[in-house]
């Protein structure tokens, strides 16, 4: 069996243009709002599991984790390193978002990578107190996601997913640009993370912290788009496999 991988790139790019084209007009109409709504309770569902991952990863303890209707969300972790656990949420985000862009673009398998990603988000929200609208976030699309590697088509699974990248790293970006702008809003007696970051290192404001992030978020999208797309189209690959 033979793969053109030039082909494949092609076609990846066409599918790219097509999600980011669609982002773009629902971005911009502000009577399509109702269409990003969940896409915006997606990612804070996503910025919280990163939180709360992290947490888990280092050694400490998820309490807790939930998402609003306005888009804001929360998650309740004790111990773990604060260090890592703080920036995970925006990071985190980000990193999914180019993450999921650059294996959609340079893996031939959309469908199976539907699967993993609703199998995740399912695994994510049984396994890490997510509650709330976050526990129907995370199991509504993981199921959504598992039929959609099921029965969608390869073209239709790679146009969600491009899609889901995109909306996903772009609003992890935005949201740190306004962080960099805001960066002592709080929410209620909440700080946010670049304030609460600020405390563990004294003498350095938020917003530098909040900067800081915006740019590695903006890199890993970046190096996505390079590495998975534009790159191996300017070199002309095409090798059997």
């Amino acid at each position: 069996m033979f793969f053109d991988r030039d082909a494949f790139r092609q076609n990846a790019l066409l599918i790219t243009f097509l999600a980011g084209i669609i982002v773009f007009v629902l971005w911009n109409i502000p009577q399509l709002d109702f269409l990003l709504y969940p896409f915006r309770l997606f990612v804070t569902f996503v910025h919280e599991a990163g939180h709360s991952l992290m947490a888990a990863f280092t050694g400490g303890r998820v309490i807790e984790f939930t998402v609003h209707s306005n888009g804001t969300g929360i998650a309740t972790t004790q111990g773990g390193n604060r260090f890592l656990i703080l920036p995970a949420g925006y990071l985190g985000a980000a990193f999914f978002g180019a993450a999921l862009f650059y294996l959609v673009n340079t893996i031939p398998f959309p469908r199976k990578l539907s699967l993993a990603v609703g199998t995740l988000m399912i695994v994510v929200a049984l396994f890490l107190r997510a509650s709330g609208i976050a526990l129907l976030i995370g199991t509504l699309s993981g199921l959504a996601l598992v039929l959609l590697g099921l029965n969608g088509s390869i073209r239709l699974n790679m146009l969600v997913l491009n899609m889901l990248a995109t909306l996903t790293g772009l609003n992890a970006v935005l949201d740190l640009i306004y962080l960099v702008q805001n960066s002592h809003a709080t929410l209620g007696p909440l700080r946010n993370d670049a304030a609460a970051f600020a405390q563990l290192t004294p003498g350095i404001p938020p917003f530098i912290w909040a900067l800081i992030w915006a740019i590695l978020a903006a890199f890993m999208l970046g190096s996505a788009v390079w590495y998975s797309v534009i790159r191996p189209l300017r070199q002309g690959e095409s090798e059997p496999v």
